[in-house]
């Protein structure tokens, strides 16, 4: 018996990747939990703890044994025992003394081998999502490719089958991270963005997203070999998604453009991403830590004539032509509001005419306090 058992757990290693030991400690408290079953009726649940087993894990001899204490009023016989019992075990023992005994497995019964039976069971089961937690755990913040298995028809969730072989999981693509007016079919690869593995009772959940901007970042570093060598960096980026990102990009090598890194021969790097998108539009700024400078170049296709910094030197102003200021506000303030998040500064847009009345304005006021 032994042996057979010994034999199960090492092709279950194989096959599954579940660890003896792991799976020698889940039989130890199945046996426990089996001997439990027997006395739960009539012992009292704190009186069960004095249960101990070991299993070699070279020859898979199991040793079972209760600590009993010895009573002449015996009111919990799975963890009680009589005088004249105890001495059978240990001649010299007294009232109030513990005494070990041997406990035989093999007369659990149906009951305590199907008690035990399931613990194993949910051994395997908890062991196999562990597994997939830690496989899945090392992907975080990366671009996975999944099946579109279904999609549910109430709440419009996506299911994806993500993985393969024994690391095959479920995970769920709720509506808030999914792309507004983004078609989905089922039987459709999809790549979506990992951004966290959480472990429950119930196994791990992935937590993806459409909308995520480090969709965007990771397919740039997938498609331009300046990022993944670092001769380009990706050093801010701002997303709407299925609309419209900006990303803020700088060279660590003089003779590298990053922005032409990224777009690539003909544009063709970006249009991929795009492709990818579902026709999401892209604009590619270059950084600078000059912040005036940077918050110019966010405000990209706008010409910018000139940028103050505020006193808290977390805003500015920002003066544009005339006929540029719709431009560099975008369709319901979507470019200022992207390079407000590209920056982290907050950007009041003023035209020039309405910059020179102010300037003219305060000029005036000055000479009279003068």
């Amino acid at each position: 018996m032994n042996a057979e058992l010994m034999q199960a757990l090492a092709d279950l290693e194989k096959e599954k990747g579940i660890k003896k030991e792991y799976m020698l400690d889940r039989i130890a408290q199945a046996l426990a939990a089996a001997y439990k079953a027997i006395y739960k009726k009539d012992a009292q649940s704190a009186a069960l703890d004095n249960v101990f087993v070991n299993i070699d894990p070279d020859t898979g001899a199991i040793a079972m044994h209760a600590v009993k204490t010895v009573t002449e009023d015996v009111q919990n016989p799975a963890a009680e025992i009589l005088p004249e019992e105890a001495a059978q075990y240990s001649p010299r023992t007294q009232l109030g003394d513990e005494v070990r005994i041997e406990i035989d497995a093999s007369k659990f019964g149906r009951i305590a081998t199907q008690t035990a039976k399931q613990v194993i069971i949910q051994g395997i089961r908890e062991a196999e999502r562990g597994m997939i937690a830690d496989e899945f755990a090392s992907k975080e913040h990366e671009i996975l490719n999944g099946l579109v298995t279904r999609i549910d028809p109430r709440y419009g969730s996506v299911i994806l089958e993500l993985g393969s072989g024994r690391d095959k999981t479920e995970a769920v693509l709720p509506v808030s991270e999914q792309v507004k007016n983004e078609q989905i079919q089922e039987g459709q690869r999809l790549k979506v963005y990992l951004a966290e593995v959480r472990r429950n009772v119930k196994g791990p959940q992935m937590v993806i997203s459409r909308t995520h901007p480090g969709l965007v970042k990771r397919l740039f570093e997938l498609e331009v070999p300046e990022i993944y060598d670092g001769s380009v960096m990706i050093n801010s980026i701002a997303r709407e998604a299925g609309s419209r990102t900006k990303i803020a990009v700088s060279s660590t090598d003089e003779n590298v453009d990053p922005i032409g890194a990224c777009v690539g021969p003909r544009g063709a790097r970006v249009a991929g991403i795009v492709d990818e998108l579902q026709g999401e539009k892209i604009d590619i700024i270059k950084y600078s830590e000059d912040p005036v400078q940077f918050v110019a170049e966010a405000l990209s296709p706008a010409d910018v004539l000139l940028v103050t910094p505020g006193a808290d030197g977390k805003s500015c102003s920002v003066v544009v032509p005339d006929d540029q200021l719709s431009l560099a506000i975008g369709k319901e303030g979507q470019n200022a509001r992207l390079a407000a998040k590209l920056t982290g500064w907050k950007i009041d847009i003023k035209p020039q005419s309405q910059a020179l009345e102010q300037a003219l304005a305060d000029a005036a006021q000055q000479a009279e306090e003068e």
